[in-house]
């Protein structure tokens, strides 16, 4: 797997590979607001209740675990790829995960760091691409690409990359933005310019990706979806909740090893 490593520059920051240059730096401009939940990631903040619940729910099932424990991943080895400032990596390990998690970002995993020290978690942080671990032999029973495949440069090599980290048994959790005029309305314009929920430039429309067309993207690695789903907003009670319908802006997908 030696061809899927990322050259790194005398820092050690990833130089090429699925990398996106202009995305590591918008994200790393931001990153002291990560823990802020009123701040410029206060949508992740509100989306993470609807994104572990479907994790929690799919996880449990294929693994056979007991979803109602107090920590149900107790065991298992989970990968967060692109995980920011840990808003997802931090509840995955209070569940019991064993947590690896990493981003291109050095700044974002820094602060990652100190915030799960002073949460008093361990997880093993690193400012890495999934093609580092791939080529280090790492394996993964859970393996979370959330929210990221719209902001890398090669989506496909991200994917070999990411799948070839999955166990025999291992699941893939995805998550993104569907492509069609209600996205670039509501995903887009309303969040960025109108609500103000995502600093201008945070997503690319023409980047968004439609449930088929990841579907497409996971298959030749043996992954075939098993769940799909929506994550809706609530306007009037200011929540996200899971759709097994709505699948119009932002979205789900479990896959599993067929």
């Amino acid at each position: 797997m030696s061809d899927l490593s990322a050259e790194r520059n005398d820092a050690g920051a990833p130089t090429n590979g699925t990398a996106n240059p202009d995305e590591i730096a918008r994200f790393t401009a931001m990153a002291d607001a990560w823990w802020d939940p009123t701040g410029k990631f206060r949508p992740l903040h509100q989306l993470n209740p609807a994104r572990i619940q479907f994790i929690k729910d799919n996880v449990c099932r294929h693994f056979g675990l007991d979803a109602n424990a107090a920590q149900p991943f107790s065991g298992l080895d989970v990968l967060d790829v692109g995980c920011g400032g840990g808003l997802l990596s931090e509840p995955m390990a209070r569940l019991g995960a064993n947590m690896t998690s990493i981003d291109a970002g050095e700044k974002n995993v820094e602060i990652a760091k100190i915030h799960a020290q002073q949460s008093g978690l361990a997880i093993d942080y690193r400012n890495a691409l999934p093609e580092d671990l791939a080529a280090e032999g790492k394996r993964f029973d859970v393996v979370l690409n959330m929210e990221v495949i719209e902001h890398v440069a090669d989506p496909e090599l991200f994917m070999a990359a990411s799948s070839a980290l999955l166990k025999d048994d291992g699941v893939m959790v995805l998550s993104t933005m569907n492509r069609n005029i209600k996205s670039l309305l509501l995903g887009k314009v309303a969040a960025e310019y109108l609500l103000r929920w995502l600093p201008v430039g945070t997503h690319d429309w023409k980047k968004f990706m439609k449930p088929s067309e990841l579907a497409r993207l996971v298959r030749p690695h043996g992954l075939e979806f098993t769940d799909l789903q929506g994550m809706v907003y609530n306007p009037f009670k200011d929540i996200w909740s899971l759709s097994k319908t709505d699948l119009d802006v932002n979205y789900l997908a479990f896959a599993e090893k067929k």
